[in-house]
């Protein structure tokens, strides 16, 4: 911002001391105004060139299929009634490990005999290195809710479903309302044909116990199906998660 200060004709090298006088407070005034100005916009300045924190991206549509048939051919049982699903994506494959995965360690590890195509690999790495948000696009055939972290229930349900914490209510077969608590997914892998596909799901249950796998899927005559299943850890009750790592 530029200031003009106008001069009167009637200030000249004669009237010296008016002038220096006239000067003296213009300089004041400039020095006050400019204080007053330019803090508050630096600070609105700066405000806005802050970045934002990132928001997670949503998984694509396209990765729920396997989902669901990771849930339906492991998990789900004649008695299921509400599976409790964590909200982000898995991006660390043992609960000790806090390195996330690379393909080094991949190949370290020789998960399915070392039979792992590299791009399928490649990929699955790549979608692992930071969490993503799982949308109410589950199609297992069961009701279940998102949860956060230590177990919070985020205030969207796929379906209303009761509160985990509920009283258990009895069935007319006499089997109780059984609770899958709960299941975490990672991001699914594909290789660059898109013939392969490979999924990490970890059930981590309240007492303690559990396990963690791998699922090897492959397409045949146009339909996605579960082609190997590695188990990468197991919890048992006052034990650490034994596993490869």
């Amino acid at each position: 911002m530029s200031i003009f200060i106008h001069v009167p004709a009637g200030l000249t090298r004669h009237e010296t001391s008016g002038y220096s006088v006239v000067m003296a407070f213009w300089c004041k005034v400039i020095v006050l105004v400019g204080l007053a100005l330019l803090w508050p916009e630096t600070a609105i300045v700066f405000s806005a060139a802050a970045p934002e924190p990132e928001q997670p991206q949503s998984v694509p549509a396209e990765e729920y299929p396997f989902y669901d048939l990771a849930v339906e051919a492991k998990f789900l049982t004649s008695r299921t009634r509400l599976v409790l699903i964590e909200r982000m994506t898995a991006i660390r494959l043992h609960p000790e490990e806090p390195q996330l995965p690379t393909a080094a360690w991949f190949a370290e590890q020789e998960f399915f005999d070392g039979r792992l195509p590299k791009d399928l690999i490649r990929d699955f790495v790549a979608k692992a290195q930071r969490p993503a948000r799982l949308d109410a696009r589950f199609t297992f055939g069961v009701r279940y809710r998102f949860v956060s972290g230590e177990g919070v229930p985020d205030t969207e349900a796929a379906v209303p479903v009761l509160p985990a914490a509920w009283p258990v209510e009895e069935e007319g077969d006499g089997d109780a309302l059984a609770i899958l608590d709960r299941l975490a997914f990672s991001r699914v892998g594909l290789t660059l044909r898109g013939d392969q596909a490979l999924l990490y799901v970890a059930n981590q249950r309240p007492n303690a116990t559990g396990a963690g796998f791998l699922f090897w899927f492959v397409r045949r005559q146009g339909r996605w199906e579960i082609y190997d299943t590695e188990v990468l850890w197991v919890a048992q009750p006052d034990q650490n998660p034994s596993g490869r790592r």
